[in-house]
């Protein structure tokens, strides 16, 4: 007989549900507050899930490093029957503070539509198993539902995720279901209604803007929230520290956790590009065409870190995150080698020896 530890311990990315698990064991067990119908803890529980704490002898992880008082207005939009809209730039854990909203609320954070533009309207309502529609005509054994409805029969929380990459039509389909509480199949003559606890959270990315605007009508079944990009150094340094060390858990990465002082040079290096300005604020930079977000640095990292362990002697050297940082910032070939080559020269150059062999490592890639 497979135990629940075995059946994940080959998976690999584990669901906010299964790496959390303990944590979400003793928020529940020492729960005092009123739960919300459907909800499996209250509100204050889920939020010291979200932003960290202490419950008894377990230690809870903040997930979301940030302004509190926006988680705190996520969760309350949640209690309510108001769908949540979380927009922000790439890299703002707009998706990992859904999934652990969605965890922590519901218990199961699976129940996900994957926003493109291959999405169709099946994916937000219903479809059908049509071998057994032409075989026995309409029936519940037919009908496949979508996460969308499948939260609703339970009264759980669906995800929509990059849902401004949709086609207006599709974003439109939710619009009844976050109206009325019900999808209709008329094809069975009936509908399905939403229980308590039932909710939508979405996200949608500001760089998708204009590709297909969410409609006036749509917005307001929403309350929105903004999440920003780190405001200050120290914050984004944390976050990354966190994400890389979780991740080289998860993939067991046989290399030291990289240096505060490695964490320190990515970070400044991507909040310069992005913000096109020396931390400073004495020099105008190019930036890149492509994202430069926290998340971004985080997957820099734990790939050089791969490439430590995988070709080196586990130990992070100037030429693993040389390599890391030429592949995240060089992504439109010849416009973007010469903003990394301006960079390099005009800035990096001049930061004396602590930088030195970064910035050779760097050049002898970008040559």
């Amino acid at each position: 007989m497979v135990t629940s530890q075995e059946q994940w311990q080959d998976v690999m990315r584990l669901p906010a549900e299964q790496l959390y698990q303990e944590e979400l064991a003793a928020l529940k067990k020492a729960d005092k507050g009123k739960i919300p119908v459907g909800w499996q803890m209250s509100p204050q529980s889920v939020l010291t899930f979200i932003t960290g704490g202490k419950v008894g002898k377990t230690v809870i992880s903040p997930k979301y490093i940030g302004n509190k008082r926006l988680i705190e207005m996520a969760i309350a939009t949640l209690v309510t029957d108001r769908a949540l809209l979380l927009i922000g730039e790439p890299g703002t854990a707009k998706s990992w503070l859904s999934e652990n909203l969605s965890a922590a609320i519901y218990g199961h954070s699976g129940l996900v539509v994957q926003g493109t533009a291959g999405t169709s309207e099946e994916h937000v309502r219903y479809s059908w198993n049509y071998a057994m529609l032409l075989a026995n005509g309409p029936s519940p054994e037919a009908l496949v539902q979508s996460p969308v409805m499948r939260a609703m029969e339970a009264g759980g929380i669906a995800r929509f995720e990059e849902i401004s990459r949709c086609a207006s039509e599709v974003q439109d389909a939710l619009i009844s279901i976050l109206s009325e509480k019900t999808i209709s199949v008329p094809e069975l003559g009936r509908e399905v209604s939403a229980r308590k606890g039932f909710s939508i959270i979405a996200t949608a990315n500001t760089r998708d803007r204009g590709v297909n605007e969410m409609s006036a009508a749509l917005k307001r079944r929403f309350n929105i929230i903004i999440l920003p990009t780190p405001t200050d150094m120290d914050t984004e340094v944390e976050i990354v520290k966190k994400r890389v060390r979780e991740i080289a858990s998860s993939y067991d990465l046989q290399a030291a956790i990289p240096a505060d002082e490695a964490l320190i040079k990515v970070v400044t290096i991507f909040r310069e590009l992005r913000n096109g300005m020396t931390l400073d604020k004495k020099e105008k930079l190019k930036s890149p065409a492509g994202v430069i977000s926290t998340a971004e640095a985080i997957s820099l990292l734990t790939n050089s870190m791969a490439l430590a362990a995988s070709f080196g002697n586990g130990e992070l050297t100037d030429e693993d995150l040389a390599a890391g940082l030429q592949g995240a910032i060089v992504k439109d070939d010849v416009k973007d080698k010469l903003v990394w080559k301006e960079y390099l020269d005009n800035v990096m150059k001049k930061r004396g020896a602590e930088w030195r062999g970064l910035y050779t490592a760097c050049k002898e890639m970008n040559e």
